[in-house]
């Protein structure tokens, strides 16, 4: 007797499940297309009909400016820059809180050249607290166990960090040739000058 094969219809999402695949599916369409990246496209990344797009988006700029708000969104960046141990050297602390910057900036570069530098209508990138407050706070922490070798607050030198991380990882600031990670760390702590002879270098 032939085996019967029952197919089981898959649990329908709801219409917040289903919003939330959608704008997962766009965000790496945004990185390769900017905002021409088409609905059809936009449903065969999914695996959706392209119809489906309209029953849980108004239209395709509200779609557009939710993805871009998850590709921008630095929940992952916090989590992983609170996850960096305490009981490290400052030096060591810094190194892997860059690296987790040079990901997320790189990857923020690289959408604003797909995307033109613009946004989609309605969105004019205005985030009240700003959207980097969280990482600021996260990396003033990582700091704050060495204050009393510095010469400046933590809160300054996390501006510092990320001013330098910023200006050293941008392909255009840098002539396409960006800082690395531990330059960055390192001019940030010892600076360019040699110690002066018979000096005790004054780096922490």
């Amino acid at each position: 007797m032939a085996t019967e094969t029952r197919r089981t219809r898959a649990t329908p999402m709801s219409p917040e499940q289903r919003r939330a695949a959608i704008v997962e599916a766009t965000v790496p369409l945004l990185h390769r297309h900017g905002f021409d990246v088409s609905t059809r496209q936009i449903a065969e990344a999914a695996g959706i009909a392209e119809g489906t797009i309209f029953r849980v988006f108004e239209d395709k700029d509200t779609l557009l400016r939710q993805a871009l708000e998850a590709a921008l969104d630095p929940g992952d960046a916090e989590r992983r820059l609170a996850a960096i141990g305490a009981d490290l050297p400052l030096e060591d602390r810094l190194l892997v809180a860059t690296q987790i910057l040079h990901e997320r900036l790189t990857g923020i570069f690289q959408l604003m050249a797909a995307i033109g530098f613009q946004r989609p209508p309605g969105d004019d990138g205005r985030h009240d607290p700003p959207r980097h407050a969280g990482m600021m706070a996260l990396l003033e922490e990582l700091v704050e166990p060495d204050r009393d070798r510095l010469r400046l607050p933590p809160a300054e030198v996390a501006h510092r960090l990320r001013i330098l991380c910023f200006a050293g990882f941008h392909p255009f600031i840098t002539d396409r040739t960006p800082m690395t990670p531990a330059g960055v760390v390192d001019l940030l702590l010892h600076g360019v000058l040699a110690p002066a002879a018979g000096s005790s270098d004054p780096s922490p």
